[in-house]
């Protein structure tokens, strides 16, 4: 038996061997190309901009450093860099964003290397890497905000025409920043935005607008009205938009029992 399948066998393996050999050589080859740098780039490099370099000064404020002396007794002296966050969101909120010498200042403070000040701010989408206007708009487009009340298409739809720009870009007087983020928590309100550190909640477009113009109007008039944060329909908080429903009586407890019985 052995001796009938020998010569398949070294046949089939000749044949192989001749193709192997007639077979042109395949060099695979990769083709250089270059994208276009990305906007999300800015979360994890640094370009320098005449507004945003090492050689910009920066220095707290003798109102922050106050403040920082405070955080700083909340922490052992050996372990201050915990203190990295709180510091880098006074820093922001000082200069207007979180620029390369607010991240090198809070990098001297708390004596620890710059890198790890950058892979902080860097990581977290609260520090803003980049220049932003004096209204820092934020459309959650995620699926409760999608789906309740108008939806959040038409309240990003609004604000887009009502400011004239894009996600993403800043009016040219430099007032709103407009950009579209994932669920900031607040979904039983939705559709809603966050301006600066205020939720304004079950918005339509009508109301998105008129809350826009009154924010614009505080630029030439600080006294100016402008809508209290939270829901703009008229309800507080979460409650029921048709009123209580539910828990009408007493409980049944020890104090009260079924009248029939």
């Amino acid at each position: 038996m052995a001796s009938r399948i020998t010569p398949f066998l070294v046949r089939s393996a000749v044949r192989s061997a001749s193709r192997a050999v007639r077979a042109p050589i395949q060099i695979q080859t990769r083709a250089i190309s270059a994208t276009a740098r990305r906007t999300s780039d800015t979360l994890s490099v640094h370009r320098n901009t005449p507004d945003n370099n090492a050689d910009i000064p920066f220095k707290f404020n003798a109102q922050n450093e106050a403040v920082i002396a405070e955080i700083l007794k909340k922490y052992p002296p050996q372990y201050k860099k915990a203190a990295v966050m709180p510091i880098l969101d006074l820093g922001q909120r000082q200069h207007g964003f979180c620029s390369i010498s607010v991240m090198n200042e809070v990098a001297r403070l708390l004596e620890m290397p710059p890198m790890r000040v950058y892979e902080v701010a860097s990581f977290y989408t609260m520090y803003n890497r980049t220049p932003v206007g004096k209204f820092f708009v934020q459309a959650c487009t995620t699926t409760p905000c999608q789906l309740g009340g108008c939806g959040s298409d038409a309240v990003v739809k609004a604000i887009s025409e009502h400011l004239g720009i894009k996600q993403g870009e800043t009016t040219k007087d430099g007032l709103f920043t407009f950009i579209e983020v994932e669920c900031l928590g607040a979904c039983v309100n939705a559709p809603m935005i966050q301006i600066n550190d205020d939720y304004y909640e079950d918005l339509t477009p009508e109301t998105v607008k008129q809350l826009l113009t009154a924010l614009k109007e505080t630029a030439a008039n600080p006294n100016a009205k402008v809508p209290a944060a939270g829901p703009l329909s008229g309800r507080q908080t979460c409650e029921n938009s048709d009123g209580q429903t539910n828990l009408l009586d007493q409980p049944w407890g020890v104090e009260k029992t079924r009248a029939d019985l």
